[in-house]
């Protein structure tokens, strides 16, 4: 046998990690006092424990204090009280609090590593050398925002009491992504782990102790369901901040509606993996393995849907097939182990339902030739072949070693498999011509694109998703973003509008009768159901009738918008030009207007001329800053650049308030397009015919059809419509206080972004109701890594 053959020959010996001290913390705790509440150790309220087992055994490790509502008020009163001081804290001091956690974390490295790996099953490799450093890579970038917060941050405090919920697949990690940023903020936090993997939270709490967090600035309640739904609807918590499946996510979504919450979610996906057949094939099955197999699967954005161009199929699926078989499947404490066992048996159950079901609708499941261990919750690496794109392995988060596999003949049909999903939270692009995988990563539905990596993750980055992947951004300055507040000026208390039944006077005047239609795709269009509301002036006389909008008229508006693809990719520059001219034929006829508003709302002509020109100097503010409010570069510490492009949400539902209703029209109007969207406009219930004046300005303002269009009718209506319409991808209201909550709570169908007064309007014609504030909520910002270097 010569060297090559004694090479190929040659078989990996154990390389198995010491536990012995990892076992020695598990002896020496007392895990049914295992909520940490005010800086204090204490045993769920009603002595219920539940067990926490070890995924390459089924072994029992701990019994581990179950909270129950009594436990989460303790909680919130706890994090309510010690809110004030630390708050009002200087940054620097947060900022040596949470560089402490991160050094204290240092110093108990591998204990983190081992106990991650005997509570979750993956690999030690993964634990010591992905999981923990980037932990405490969180806790020290974060200490720099919470010293510089004054700087960056203008106008912004802290949000208050946060609740946060985590899963089982990341413990550790998602801890320091939820906490880390709170505390620079300045908000105390309540954090509910996941019963499948309570230790390392548990040894991080002592860690919080010894690093000097103020009592009742970190609480971590270990707990099931009812603790979970007893922080998301206390009222004594300001945000909640949940990780996990979209189901889940919906429920909170819904649970919130009304509360005036903050809410962000970092949901499931369906990530895919796309090969083009330029790239460097070793590299990507290299990438892939990382993708899919990382974890077990077990990744909300593992690229599980592998989409390769026709040409390179064949030889790719070889090399996948090649290196699938040499993963290594076993003890997760193995240095040498690729694949450890997923989680629990319900989650093992749950894969190997789905596998089955793949195979019945028509997949070719492989699986390479290799020998499970007697115990514990393993399951094969599964290669699925001859997917269609309405497979359940091609739609359905599996969440376990699973990869669907389907092929592409050209680009635009490689980014239309790409977003055939209703998640978007990440997808990869493999291909040597950077010109093509920039071509295609802004034109992928995905919060965040690696090229030619995966699973590339940094603290200065920010993390999350489009679509049913949920809202909201975690790390970097976006993720900063979610644990503040910008003062924005509150206007009055919203009403319900009434309907009266009693007729509107006629007016005097013999001036023409002239029919004021809806506006949906660059026409002027009669409502559907063909009825009218009429209108009155501040006297009581008739100003005119427009028509009542109805459900089909929102789908036809949503059509139109979706249809308008020459505003949104329209440059920035073409877009300032419109809105430009846009104000510039509003000044034209600003008397006019200024004259509507006072017969309408019996304002005084000087009130009036200065609403007008208010809502001309915003089309001029957000024409200046459409190609001024632009992403940025991070530069993390690795080989790459992100690239933090803004996006356009997409289709943007606003509900306008009938306090300053031109203003506060345009205030909203304005930087949605500002940024790219397209918009469908309900205007004020009560002065809906300034919006039918103003949309005889914009026919000659070279506004695309569909980028702008205006229903009008009954403001409750019309919002639930558009809350509902699963092709708007986003909503703000401003309307009273129960059509905002019922927005929120039916826009859970795809969890469209939504904007809500609450009940309460804007003081829009202060500067607050202006700038930044709003261009945040008119874009998705996408994170496309681009490594380099040989």
């Amino acid at each position: 046998m010569n060297i090559l053959e004694r090479y190929h020959a040659m078989e990996y010996g154990p390389a198995p990690e010491a536990r012995n001290e990892a076992d020695a913390w598990l002896a020496a705790r007392d895990f049914s006092k295992a909520l940490f509440i005010g800086g204090d150790w204490k045993a769920a309220s009603g002595d219920k424990t539940f067990d926490t087992s070890e995924p390459s055994s089924g072994g029992l490790l701990a019994k581990v204090s179950d909270a129950n509502a009594a436990d989460i008020d303790a909680a919130v009163a706890a994090a309510a009280k010690a809110l004030p001081k630390w708050s009002a804290s200087s940054g620097y001091q947060r900022a040596k609090v949470l560089y402490a956690i991160g050094r204290a974390m240092q110093r108990h490295q591998r204990l983190f590593a081992v106990l991650e790996t005997i509570d979750n099953g993956k690999p030690i490799r993964e634990s010591r050398d992905i999981d923990v450093p980037l932990a405490i890579r969180h806790f020290i970038h974060h200490a720099g925002w919470a010293q510089a917060l004054d700087r960056d941050f203008p106008g912004h405090k802290g949000v208050g009491v946060v609740g946060q919920i985590i899963p089982w697949n990341f413990p550790l990690l998602m801890l320091a992504w939820k906490i880390a940023p709170a505390l620079a903020a300045g908000c105390t936090v309540i954090l509910k782990p996941a019963e499948f993997t309570p230790l390392t939270s548990i040894l991080f709490a002592e860690i919080c102790e010894r690093a000097g967090v103020p009592k009742g600035v970190v609480n971590i309640v270990q707990g099931g369901p009812e603790a979970g739904a007893a922080i998301v609807n206390h009222p004594g918590i300001q945000k909640i901040a949940f990780t996990g499946s979209s189901e889940v996510g919906k429920i909170i979504r819904k649970a919130t509606a009304g509360s005036g919450k903050k809410l962000s979610l970092e949901l499931g996906g369906k990530s895919a993996f796309i090969v083009f057949e330029d790239a460097d094939l070793d590299s990507a099955v290299e990438g892939l393995v990382d993708g899919i197999w990382f974890n077990q699967g077990q990744v909300c954005c593992a690229g599980s849907r592998l989409l390769v161009q026709e040409g390179i199929a064949e030889a790719l699926i070889a090399k996948v097939k090649a290196r699938m078989s040499r993963l290594r499947v076993g003890s997760p404490l193995d240095k040498n182990t690729d694949i450890g066992p997923l989680v629990d048996a319900t989650q093992l159950d749950r894969v190997k339902s789905l596998v089955a079901e793949g195979a019945r609708q028509g997949a070719v499941c492989w699986q390479p030739d290799a020998t499970l261990p007697s115990s514990g919750y393993y399951h094969l690496p599964t290669l699925a072949t001859g997917v269609s794109p309405a497979n359940i392995l091609a739609q359905e988060e599996v969440f376990g070693p699973v990869l669907a596999t389907m092929t592409f003949r050209n680009t635009e049909e490689a980014i239309e498999l790409a977003n055939n999903t209703r998640y978007g939270l990440a997808a990869s692009v493999w291909s040597e011509n950077v010109n093509l995988a920039l071509h295609v990563a802004p034109q992928l539905k995905a919060g965040v694109v690696w090229i030619n990596g995966t699973n590339m993750f940094d603290a200065a980055c920010g993390f999350g998703g489009y679509r049913e992947s949920g809202f909201g951004r975690e790390g970097g300055r976006e993720g900063m973003f979610e644990y503040l507040l910008a003062k924005l000026p509150l206007g009055p208390v919203i009403k319900p509008a009434t309907t009266s039944a009693q007729p509107v006077e006629q007016a005097d005047g013999a001036a023409i009768d002239r029919t004021a239609k809806l506006f949906i795709g660059g026409k002027q269009v009669r409502p559907d159901g063909n009825y009218s509301l009429a209108v009155a002036t501040a006297k009581g006389k008739l100003a005119g009738e427009v028509g009542l909008g109805s459900r089909k008229d929102i789908r036809d508006a949503v059509s139109a918008a979706r249809a308008c693809k020459a505003w949104p990719e329209a440059t920035a520059y073409n877009r300032s030009q419109v809105l430009y001219y846009l104000a510039e034929n509003l000044s034209g006829r600003a008397s006019e207007f200024a004259a509507r508003l006072t017969e309408l709302t019996g304002t005084s002509a000087k009130a009036a001329r200065d609403e007008v020109e208010q809502s001309i100097e915003r089309l001029f503010l957000y024409a200046g800053l459409a190609d001024k409010f632009e992403g940025r570069v991070h530069q993390p510490p690795a080989r790459a650049v992100t690239l933090a492009l803004h996006e356009p949400v997409g289709v943007v539902g606003i509900v306008a308030p009938d306090t300053s209703p031109l203003l506060g029209l345009i205030s909203l109007v304005a930087p949605a397009l500002a940024m790219g969207n397209t918009v469908i406009a309900v205007p004020s219930e009560r002065y809906p015919l300034l919006a039918t004046d103003l949309y005889q300005v914009i026919e000659y303002s070279d506004v695309p059809a569909g980028a702008i269009n205006i229903v009008t009718g009954r403001t409750a209506e019309l919002a639930g419509v558009l809350a509902k319409h699963d092709d708007v991808d986003g909503l703000w209201v401003f309307a009273d206080a129960e059509t905002c909550a019922k927005a929120e709570a039916e826009s859970v169908g795809n969890l469209k972004r939504v904007w809500s007064g609450n009940g309460r309007s804007l003081d829009w014609a202060s500067d607050e109701a202006a700038g930044d504030a709003f261009l945040r909520r008119a874009v998705e910002v996408k994170n496309v890594w681009v490594p380099y270097g040989d």
